[in-house]
């Protein structure tokens, strides 16, 4: 679809739901592995508006095959949590408009456009950031309890899923490629091993992590981003991605490389009443490493139609298997 015909169509969509106006300044945005992101300003009579369009490609829901696969949102399910979210005093996008097929842009909706940045290598590391940056580990810790508070009844399309369902779905996908790997056999194993007892299941959000955040300089986290691999489970999944090296960008802090655990955790369990469990952030710290290594082996197995691989971007994230393969051992040999 063209600039031109995406700014048309916009403008119908958004003149369709209040006061004529315009579009201006629409331009596609980098990043996103899967959506297609527009940056763009709607113009009317009350004023200049600043708005995403995310685009979404329609998925079918999972009906089995070879392995079963990591749960995805659709749009109009993604649209409804964050809606839900902000109900619950959590920073999500507003969503102003869920598309529909009448409006010909596809699948996904329109939110309004929070300033700040995203860039994790620039969040734990430019200047601009050293006042706020001491504060975002607690505040972080403040949202997560507010997202494990979000009650579940109105959102019945999450799956649950515990840490044995987790191990069943990446050790399936990897096993439908033709890649062995000594460290990914030793982490299934070690996995297998330590899973945890049943722990009280809330809203997660799977993602939460530096990068998928939008900070400013002074105020802090302004709002998360990417919530369509939410699901109901172990709250301490959300401390464990958090903590990932890979999603540290370089910054010292063990919590999204800005901050100490000590923060993250204090003000988490003041906001929440929930007592943080070390050893279990740890599990799902390393069981996140053990996921994101089996998906770099996707991404840099992927083929295209051709059977050429489908694109430097993936190949060169496939490339990265090695650093939370490297992260995986270190947890697992750590001391308690």
């Amino acid at each position: 679809m063209t600039i031109d015909a995406t700014r048309e169509a916009l403008a119908t969509v958004l003149a369709g739901a209040g006061a004529r106006g315009a579009v201006q300044s629409l331009a596609r945005l980098t990043g996103g592995a899967t959506k297609t992101t527009w940056s763009f300003d709607w113009l009317d009579d009350e004023g200049r508006h600043p708005l995403i369009l995310q685009q979404t490609p329609s998925r079918a829901q999972d009906v089995g095959g070879a392995a079963r696969r990591p749960p995805k949102l659709t749009a109009e399910e993604d649209a409804a949590l964050m809606i839900e979210a902000r109900a619950a005093d959590v920073p999500a996008p507003r969503v102003v408009h869920v598309l529909e097929p009448s409006d010909a842009l596809g699948s996904g909706y329109i939110t309004e456009r929070i300033d700040g940045e995203t860039l994790g290598k620039r969040i734990v590391s430019d200047a601009a950031f050293d006042t706020v940056r001491p504060r975002l580990a607690a505040q972080c810790g403040e949202i997560l309890a507010a997202v494990h508070r979000m009650p579940t009844t109105g959102l019945p399309f999450l799956a649950r899923l515990d840490a044995a369902d987790e191990l069943a779905i990446y050790g399936g996908l990897l096993r439908e490629h033709a890649f062995v790997h000594p460290a990914l056999s030793y982490a299934l194993r070690w996995i297998g091993d330590r899973l945890p007892p049943d722990a009280p299941s809330t809203v997660v959000h799977s993602d939460f992590r530096t990068g998928n955040l939008i900070v400013d300089p002074k105020e802090g986290v302004r709002c998360v981003l990417d919530w369509e691999i939410a699901r109901i489970g172990d709250p301490m999944h959300d401390l464990g991605v958090l903590c990932m090296r890979s999603w540290r960008f370089g910054g010292r802090g063990e919590a999204g490389g800005f901050g100490t655990r000590e923060d993250l955790y204090a003000a988490y369990e003041h906001a929440s009443g929930i007592r943080v469990d070390p050893h279990r952030v740890r599990f799902w710290e390393a069981m996140s490493n053990l996921k994101w290594a089996i998906s770099c082996v996707r991404r840099g197995l992927a083929r295209g139609a051709d059977g050429q691989p489908a694109s430097s971007e993936l190949a060169a994230v496939g490339r990265r298997l090695e650093e939370p393969l490297w992260d995986f051992m270190t947890l697992a040999t750590a001391k308690d």
